[in-house]
């Protein structure tokens, strides 16, 4: 078993990742942005839950509003960009199937996996 209390600071961190799942937090503070139109996972599927805030996703050119308790699914190779359209920080919890990010948050190439997680 692996457990990790989230902060939801400020940014991406990748939290740990076993095999085939990675979780990671992001949060934007008001006007900021993640993505746009060359970001896409090549590898991976992405679950995107918001925790708290508003914000708006653009995934392949369609938008969706984002809400704390809003689930978003965006499936490998689609383009995507969120961006935070509220007066609060937006805090997400994103899941990736299978694994995207090293542990110090760079991309990895599509197959591969992390390293091994540090202690929680």
């Amino acid at each position: 078993m692996q457990s990790k209390h989230l902060r939801l600071g400020k940014g991406f961190r990748p939290a740990f990742a076993l095999r085939r799942v990675q979780a990671a937090e992001m949060v934007l503070a008001p006007g900021d942005s993640e993505g746009g139109p060359d970001n896409a996972h090549r590898g991976s599927d992405q679950w995107l839950f918001v925790v708290s805030g508003t914000g708006l996703a653009i995934v392949e050119g369609a938008r969706r509003r984002l809400r704390a308790g809003s689930l978003l699914v965006i499936e490998r190779g689609e383009r995507h960009e969120i961006r935070n359209t509220g007066r609060t920080l937006l805090r997400t919890l994103n899941l990736y199937s299978p694994p995207a990010y090293r542990d110090d948050g760079e991309p990895l190439p599509a197959g591969r996996r992390p390293r091994a997680p540090r202690g929680t």
